[in-house]
């Protein structure tokens, strides 16, 4: 790193301001040591207000301004949280105007958009990354090493429940926004079981459930997922959002298992539970700023002009095979599927440690998905 990029700091509008960008993203920018919170795009004008006061941002743009906040010279990266099927126009149109982007997960709805965002980064020279926080979290990445390692002889059986109650209204119920479980909460297991063994699904299962409650009237409220992969290893993962909150995995070897649990928090402890020829040890992993860890790493790839590792092909492959998951809900058939080959994949080398955030930001017309 140049002495200059050793003082300079990357320049964020974030846009959107739902809740997990106003409980997690904004207050950790003040946790980072590359990165500035600039500018606010929103078409609520009170979120605009206040939270421009409370971070001390000078610019705030509407939707409708997008345009002028790209080109204002003012930022240099753009964290893109809005509902899934806005992702791809608004990193389309950041590209054009050589913004860099860190979009949330999913990275869209559909394949063909997913393509479109990485053609427009290539073609204008831009860094896009998928928002993977796991792939920079200490927890998630030891038990890739564990895996690696063969600690647990050869891995066989990946299981995963991530489930949570949604409160009816929410976006995340929502069809035409591209909510629904496996876009939302499923992508993390899906993720999760590709990385840990470290390829790729190469046929898919998939069954839906629905108790017939209002609020799932346009989603499922839960899904079943069987993912068969190389070397006839099996993955398997339930995701609700009419379900008590439960996020953990299981990864069973030839010799031993790993537990994770919780798995997939963006806060608080995370704990290992590994067992070898019946002994079994605990680990905890302290609370950290995952959110800070996104940005830092983010901002270091465009300071040093380095590719992220969660890259749009990695958002690309979790979109092409969630649309393959649907199409087995649809048609009760297994859907064989080939993906992108993945020559990068998260190691404990990205691991990056911010300490956790005390504040606990009063939310501004936004709500946790469960009302809480």
């Amino acid at each position: 790193m140049t002495a200059t990029n050793e003082k300079r700091k990357i320049r964020y509008a974030v846009v959107g301001l739902g809740w997990f960008a106003q409980e997690a993203a904004l207050p950790s920018f003040a946790n980072t040591e590359n990165s500035e919170l600039v500018a606010l795009v929103s078409n609520d004008p009170t979120k605009n207000e206040e939270l421009s006061k409370k971070y001390g941002i000078e610019h705030t743009y509407s939707y409708e301004e997008y345009e002028d906040c790209l080109a204002s010279g003012e930022v240099d990266a753009v964290y893109i949280a809005l509902p899934n099927h806005l992702h791809c126009d608004y990193t389309v149109r950041a590209a054009n105007q050589a913004i860099h982007i860190l979009c949330e997960k999913p990275m869209a709805v559909r394949e063909e958009e997913c393509e479109a965002m990485i053609k427009a980064a290539n073609d204008n020279n831009v860094k896009l990354m998928i928002a993977y926080r796991l792939h920079l979290e200490e927890a998630n990445l030891q038990a890739v090493e564990i895996l690696r390692s063969k600690q647990i002889g050869e891995p066989r059986i990946f299981n995963s429940v991530f489930t949570q109650q949604v409160e009816g209204g929410n976006i995340r119920l929502r069809d035409v926004t591209g909510g629904g479980t496996l876009y939302d909460i499923g992508i993390y297991c899906l993720n999760a079981a590709r990385y840990l063994f470290q390829d790729e699904p190469i046929e898919v299962f998939a069954v839906a459930a629905n108790n017939g409650e209002q609020r799932f009237s346009e989603v499922e409220e839960m899904a079943s997922v069987i993912l068969r992969f190389p070397n006839e290893r099996l993955a398997t993962f339930t995701c609700s959002f009419g379900g008590a909150s439960v996020s953990t995995y299981q990864i069973v070897g030839t010799q031993g298992d790993l537990r994770v649990n919780p798995a997939y928090p963006w806060q608080g402890e995370i704990k290992h539970y590994l067992t070898i020829n019946g002994e079994t040890q605990e680990r905890t992993f302290e609370d950290h700023d995952q959110l800070a860890a996104e940005f830092t790493y983010f901002s270091n790839c465009i300071l040093e002009d380095k590719d992220p590792e969660p890259s749009g092909t990695e958002g690309l492959i979790d979109v092409s095979i969630i649309q393959a998951l649907y199409e087995s809900i649809e048609t009760g058939k297994p859907v064989q599927i080939q993906t992108s080959a993945r020559h990068q994949r998260p190691t404990s080398d990205q691991t990056i440690e911010r300490p956790p955030s005390d504040e606990k930001p009063d939310l501004i017309h936004a709500a946790a998905p469960s009302g809480q």
